[in-house]
């Protein structure tokens, strides 16, 4: 199949998905969205692919969800809302609902709905100097979908959570649980496929079956009904037309990007990361 945002890579039985829109740092565009779901519709009926590598092309993972589409669409209520997030986060989960092993490979950036993203993988593993981060509170938006509840414990969640901290180093999260190692930089693809190819050769029935016993524990405690929760509640955050959220849409539109995300950050005591969303086409 022919890809326009993202890149797919068969080596033995591991399937790499490169998110391809380096110009965007990967930025979550609906198309991006929709070519992630086909390429994981045909790796999951591939019995010849046994794990999944997902990584990012450029100098990022992925900067989240597109703000310059949400921009240009205007989109207003919870009707014009719902399709569109309900999409974005069945994407992400099912990174973690997949009966395939999936591993993402993080370096750069990984924000908002990237790092929900690179979260909701089975194994993370990022390379020196990647930031993480839920910045989405700072410009009135909501999350998309709420795992950093359930990797790592309440206070650290809600941190990161109210701040907005987009700053979160790979060895933070390495340290509060949110991912499985950091290597060098530049080696973070070649540990994830390494690792890979090991899992690849357990017998798939059988690795099939424990990651759905692993991942039914957290269905028994109450994760898929509190995901759903937090995403109805998203879509009614992304609906409210808060002055702050107006004027950041407004300087989007007018201004572009960038100087809205200046904006956001400057009403803040902490700064955040807007060379995160420097590319402004």
């Amino acid at each position: 199949m022919t890809w326009r945002t993202i890149e797919t890579d068969r080596e033995g039985s591991v399937l790499t998905i490169v998110l391809n829109r380096p110009d965007r740092l990967n930025a979550l565009s609906g198309e991006l969205l929709g070519e992630l779901n086909r390429a994981m519709d045909e790796a999951e009926a591939d019995e010849g692919v046994r794990a999944i590598v997902l990584t990012g092309a450029g100098r990022a993972f992925s900067s989240g969800l597109d703000l310059k589409d949400e921009a240009q669409l205007a989109m207003k209520g919870p009707a014009d809302w719902q399709p569109a997030l309900t999409a974005a986060f069945e994407t992400i989960m099912r990174f973690w609902r997949s009966p395939k092993p999936t591993i993402s490979a993080v370096h750069g950036y990984a924000l908002a709905g990237g790092c929900e993203l690179a979260l909701a993988c089975d194994i993370t593993i990022a390379a020196q100097g990647t930031l993480f981060g839920e910045p989405e509170l700072r410009f009135g938006a909501g999350i998309v979908a709420l795992l950093l509840p359930w990797l790592t414990g309440p206070k650290q969640a809600k941190e990161i959570l109210f701040t907005g901290n987009d700053r979160v180093t790979a060895e933070r999260a390495l340290a509060i649980g949110l991912i499985n190692d950091v290597v060098p930089r530049g080696e973070h693809v070649a540990a994830a496929h390494a690792m890979a190819k090991d899992i690849a050769t357990v017998d798939p029935a059988a690795l099939r079956m424990t990651k759905q016993a692993v991942n039914r524990t957290y269905s028994v405690m109450g994760m898929d009904t509190a995901l759903a929760s937090a995403l109805d509640a998203n879509i009614i955050i992304e609906s409210l037309e808060t002055p702050a959220r107006r004027q950041f849409m407004e300087i989007a539109r007018r201004d572009g990007l960038k100087a809205a995300i200046a904006w956001r950050d400057a009403r803040f005591a902490t700064p955040g990361g807007p060379e995160a969303y420097e590319p402004d086409v």
